[in-house]
């Protein structure tokens, strides 16, 4: 499903992501840990072309995203993205949010698409918040209704990019539920994460990043249970004495 290739992306004299080479099977979840400032974030960006990378190929589906004559438009129908602080439009409603780029990009007529937003609200478990602004809603709602949105235009691909980070301690669960149907839905997904537990159940690889590159990787058990580096010996050390 994706191909990276050397993938290189430099911020003027800084390099953050440093020759990444991996793949990702159809119906594959894989989740990326990390310390802040490894890169993590940077490479889910270049996944969708949020950054260019400065050098290297990413293929999606045989692919070439890469290619500068490649339409980014297309590849963003085929992947959607959650992010840490959400992103909706807080001038629409619930539901005025998950329709929106459907109508828009895909052309549905609005009947279709409200009837596609109620079946994603239910998802998500919302259906009680359908015509709520995002004022009105919790963080974790609406951290749901993000991936409500994500979700209605069919993608292929599914990217969150710490999607857990910005929300109280309670309000974790109910969002992690929901990524966790998606994943025994066999969705493709790429997660960037600090909740190890999370991983654990769902990954079906683990990537630890460190200085820009993916210093190991494989299954939970291999990751979290007998890690090879000190350096992902170190960094899971450290996340447990913060609990």
């Amino acid at each position: 499903m994706i191909n990276v290739n050397d993938l290189h992306k430099s911020f003027g004299q800084l390099e953050v992501l440093k020759g990444v080479t991996e793949h990702i099977h159809p119906g594959e979840q894989v989740v990326i840990i990390g310390a802040s400032g490894s890169g993590k974030s940077t490479f889910l960006r270049c996944l969708n072309l949020l950054e260019q990378p400065t050098a290297g190929h990413i293929y999606i589906e045989g692919e070439e995203i890469t290619d500068p004559k490649h339409d980014v438009n297309k590849l963003r129908q085929k992947m959607g993205m959650v992010f840490q602080q959400f992103n909706l439009f807080p001038h629409y409603d619930t539901l005025g949010n998950i329709i929106l780029a459907p109508m828009k990009l895909l052309k549905m007529p609005k009947a279709e698409a409200e009837e596609l937003g109620m079946r994603l609200l239910e998802k998500v478990g919302l259906t009680d918040k359908v015509h709520v602004f995002p004022a009105q809603l919790s963080g974790g709602q609406k951290q749901r209704v993000a991936i409500a949105r994500a979700l209605a235009m069919n993608p292929k691909i599914m990217l969150f990019d710490e999607p857990t980070s910005a929300l109280d301690p309670e309000m974790v669960g109910e969002v992690l539920k929901v990524m966790a149907d998606l994943a025994a839905e066999g969705m493709t997904m790429v997660i960037v994460s600090h909740e190890m537990a999370f991983a654990r159940d769902v990954a079906q690889r683990v990537w630890f990043m460190d200085g820009g590159v993916i210093l190991e990787q494989g299954s939970p058990d291999e990751v979290f249970s007998h890690p090879k580096e000190q350096r992902t010996r170190d960094f899971l050390y450290r996340v447990n004495e913060k609990k």
